[in-house]
């Protein structure tokens, strides 16, 4: 009964630090779940591509672009990805009713132009003659905060995709073809966290913006403006130091558990008080 009371009075007393520390982890569930807008209704995603890295068309995550083109084109896009996410390309290209057979590929760069490798997903096809469409997905490792610099690991920054044909046959040069994109991400959290973090995220024209607030000038040339939704994370922070915490409190309760079994009920009876 002792231990079960005293057990008990702890869990009372720790109660409400559990709630703080699980409260970021219920929010992020929560909003998770919240759905979002379909992308008929999102009348603010780009119609258009880029056609080198410079002028890649930037889209947020969870926006569907288009873009028509011509077979031989090169099409760029870029979008932010932040520490902890796993971000996931998907996309469509619509063929005209006559071609030969084609082969796309979706390539994804970081914010040093290093080629990502995609972990998993249908990165090349080839359509075969009369197809109407061809699927492409890219699955990017989880986005570290920080990383030696000889890795070539993912860091926040923005990510460039690009979009081409493979080996175009010269009767399919110049059909129109028409593209979706879209990038989706999901939240890892502390299963990928690292220590460190970058100064600053891998964003073009980062550099340019930093001096510039450090001169105290108006001038600016800076060459991306998306970021995420909620800002840049610290590096810092994830849902491991709640873990660890919560991992702190059981040991804790455990150890309180032990001590009142092994403590026995005092002295034994049958023993004199100056033995």
């Amino acid at each position: 009964m002792r231990v079960s009371r005293v057990l008990s009075g702890a869990l009372l007393a720790l109660g409400p630090v559990l709630g703080l520390a699980l409260g970021p982890a219920a929010a992020s569930a929560a909003a998770d779940s919240t759905p979002s807008a379909s992308p008929s209704e999102d009348s603010s995603a780009p119609t258009e591509a880029g056609t080198s890295f410079r002028t890649a068309t930037e889209i947020d995550q969870g926006q569907t672009a288009t873009a028509s083109g011509s077979a031989g084109d090169y099409l760029y896009w870029s979008f932010p990805a932040d520490t902890g996410q796993r971000p996931t390309v998907r996309a469509t290209v619509k063929l005209p009713a006559a071609h030969t057979g084609q082969t796309w590929q979706v390539d994804v760069y970081d914010g040093l132009r290093r080629r990502q490798a995609c972990q998993y997903g249908a990165q090349t096809r080839t359509a075969a003659p009369g197809t109407a469409s061809v699927e492409l997905a890219c699955v990017l490792r989880t986005v570290r905060a920080w990383s030696e610099p000889w890795a070539d690991d993912p860091l926040p920054g923005t990510y460039y995709v690009r979009l081409t044909v493979l080996g175009l046959k010269a009767a399919d040069l110049g059909l129109p073809v028409g593209a979706e994109l879209r990038v989706d991400s999901k939240d890892i959290g502390g299963t990928a966290a690292v220590d460190g973090s970058l100064a600053e995220p891998l964003v073009p024209g980062i550099a340019v913006e930093t001096k510039a607030e450090e001169d105290d000038s108006s001038a600016s040339a800076v060459l991306s403006s998306i970021e995420p939704d909620d800002g840049w994370a610290s590096g810092w922070w994830s849902d491991r130091w709640v873990w660890t915490a919560v991992g702190a409190v059981l040991a804790a309760l455990a150890g309180i558990g032990g001590y009142t079994l092994t403590r026995g009920s005092g002295r034994p009876r049958h023993v004199p008080p100056g033995a």
